[in-house]
């Protein structure tokens, strides 16, 4: 009688784990997250002006006011309104004193608005403002 090729007694599994598989799925995730990262933007969505002014070296994080054409205001991408603005800015000032405060102003706002809300920070003691703007 003829012996099968692959009979039993000549089976041995494999006690070793094939790790070429995971490495190719890691390898490819690696290059999708490189690719995309810096596609990702952070923040509402503003038209910034440009300029040549140099960027600011930043010392810890600032607090980010973003304020769109339409008038929407927002702390940190949270919905806020003016009358809840400085309320909610002075809680998050206790906590770090020295924190800049960056305004994102859309470049279709008017000049006006972006110097009432400067204003307004100011006469409430918030001393550290600057505006954002898009590199020319």
């Amino acid at each position: 009688m003829r012996k099968s090729r692959f009979s039993r007694q000549n089976f041995t599994p494999i006690s070793s784990i094939n790790v070429t598989p995971f490495v190719d799925v890691v390898l490819v995730l690696l290059i999708v997250f490189m690719i995309s990262a810096p596609l990702i933007n952070v923040g509402v969505e503003v038209s910034l002006p440009k300029t040549k002014a140099a960027p600011i070296k930043e010392k810890s994080e600032p607090v980010v006011i973003s304020y769109q054409k339409n008038g929407n205001i927002y702390i940190q991408e949270k919905k806020t309104t003016f009358a809840k603005l400085i309320p909610q800015l002075k809680t998050i000032i206790e906590k770090k004193p020295k924190t800049e405060i960056f305004i994102r102003g859309d470049k279709g706002l008017s000049y006006g608005k972006i110097m009432d809300l400067t204003g307004r920070l100011s006469q409430n003691g918030f001393e550290h403002i600057s505006l954002v703007t898009d590199p020319i």
